[in-house]
């Protein structure tokens, strides 16, 4: 891509991002079917990278490798909202919190607001209401703990009157059938764990009869609000004893484990002891993967293409190493890739 200049920061990738390779429009849009989005295919051993498209994924996994998915469906996030004085704002569910409270992001015109205070109630659609409490840990005021007072069943109202969170670079308003993955089976994530959208049930099926395992695990994603490039809150995770023998045995016959998205890595790598065994487990991770704690329970990973300086973009160095995604990313931006939940993806492997 002519214009597209990319630099190494010691601390994270730094590099110039075209607006035109901002996926603003869901592939089924563009023409184009869920698993025909291009896939960057990129090797640690010798800093090999393939273009290909994700229904080709089939080819790059072998018999007796496991695709470890996030099962998390997407909420539809966002409600409109007013609040003192009139204003106009959207109310961003972030994350349910214990008790029933929730972590909640305000935003006017699709940017943060940041003029917010302890006790402000916002009036919510069909007299529902939420309320400030308090500044939530980290986020530099962005982020509130809020008391939700809804009157109808949270799943039913926000059907109503919720929907997907979007930020300025989709064009349109878009079902939250456009968020889900084909298998999403609970709903409970802010936002998309969008490096699954191209699977579809051919490619799974193809992947199967390859002999290649699908585990299943659950970590509810918070929002990311991408002006703040803020390392991951607190998230809830499930990850079961099934899950964790899988990826297990996968290690002991000599298979790979591929994360499905930077949540799988985290929910995984909470649960791996020093030895790489992973465990069962469930309930609240801090975990925050950098190379310099790296990842002992995956060994390759897809995902999407990660804003300049993103938190993420840290836990992809301790996945495929700094040459490596230098690499990638020089070559994702010459080719013309396309970024976000819309857009293309990026297959490491070791």
């Amino acid at each position: 891509m002519t214009g597209a200049t990319l630099a190494a920061l010691p601390e994270r990738l730094r590099f110039e991002l075209p607006s035109e390779l901002e996926a603003s429009v869901p592939p089924e849009a563009r023409g184009l079917t869920r698993d025909a989005v291009r896939m960057l295919v990129a090797t640690r051993n010798d800093l090999g990278v393939v273009h290909a498209t994700f229904s080709d994924l089939p080819l790059f996994l072998d018999a007796g490798d496991l695709v470890v998915v996030n099962t998390s469906g997407t909420l539809p996030a966002a409600v409109d909202a007013v609040g003192p004085h009139g204003l106009a704002l959207t109310v961003h569910l972030s994350t349910r919190l214990p008790a029933d409270l929730w972590v909640v992001e305000l935003r006017m015109d699709n940017r943060p607001f940041p003029h917010t205070r302890a006790g402000w109630t916002l009036a919510l659609p069909e007299g529902g209401a939420v309320e400030l409490l308090a500044p939530y840990a980290r986020s530099h005021g962005r982020l509130w703990v809020a008391a939700l007072r809804l009157p109808d069943p949270f799943l039913e109202y926000l059907a109503v009157h919720g929907r997907p969170i979007r930020y300025g670079y989709v064009e349109g308003s878009w079902p939250v059938a456009m968020y889900q993955n084909v298998y999403a089976t609970e709903p409970g994530s802010a936002e998309m764990p969008s490096a699954g959208r191209p699977f579809t049930t051919d490619v799974i099926t193809r992947l199967v009869t390859k002999g290649v395992g699908v585990a299943p695990l659950v970590l509810h994603t918070g929002v990311s609000s991408l002006e703040a490039h803020e390392p991951p809150y607190p998230e809830e995770f499930r990850v079961s004893a099934q899950t964790a023998h899988a990826v297990n045995d996968t290690h002991r016959r000599g298979g790979r484990v591929i994360a499905v998205g930077t949540t799988v890595v985290r929910a995984l790598e909470t649960v791996v002891d020093g030895r790489g065994r992973v465990h069962a487990g469930e309930g609240w991770t801090e975990t925050v993967i950098t190379p310099s704690r790296g990842v002992r329970a995956v060994d390759g990973l897809l995902t999407g293409w990660h804003e300049p300086e993103a938190s993420h973009l840290d836990m992809l160095d301790a996945v495929a190493g700094r040459a490596l995604v230098e690499r990638s990313y020089d070559a994702a931006l010459a080719e013309g890739y396309l970024w976000h939940e819309f857009g293309d993806v990026h297959l490491v492997l070791p």
